[in-house]
């Protein structure tokens, strides 16, 4: 039983920092909190893998 909370307590922790991570990168925190609910460490890579969204402002 302990082991199996551990297990949950870690994944729900890794997918935070996947939000945190995202946000970041100026992508949606909440969408990846979600992916990383089910995708865990894949999300993890993916997320480091993807690069920064850059926003430009334009001048008239």
């Amino acid at each position: 039983m302990i082991e199996s909370t551990d297990f949950i307590v870690g994944w729900g922790t890794l997918s935070l920092i996947n939000a945190g991570l995202a946000q970041g990168k100026n992508r949606s925190g909440f969408l990846w909190w979600i992916l990383s609910l089910f995708l865990g460490p894949i999300a993890t890579l993916i997320i480091v893998l993807l690069s920064k969204i850059e926003y430009y402002d334009e001048e008239d």
